[in-house]
């Protein structure tokens, strides 16, 4: 069960990461509710990456670090 919670909101992740690049997704509701929900995870590392970048490493970082952590903890489940 905490594997699918983990893979959904990895693809939710990549959902969010992409609708990025379309700015006009920005005035629907449900596009806030879910950067809302990414953002959860994704500011805490954008604190700690430079603030001059181009592209916005956060979310690949956050998604690594999930399947890190599925696969270290799959070993003792």
């Amino acid at each position: 069960m905490i594997r699918f919670l983990l893979k959904f909101y990895t693809i939710l992740l990549t959902i969010d990461a992409i609708l990025s690049f379309f700015p006009q997704t920005n005035k629907f509701a449900w596009r806030f509710k879910l950067k809302k929900i990414c953002d959860y995870t994704c500011d805490p590392v954008r604190r700690f990456l430079p603030s001059g970048l181009a592209f916005d490493f956060s979310p690949i970082i956050v998604i690594f670090s999930i399947y890190i952590f599925i696969e270290v903890f799959s070993y003792l489940w």
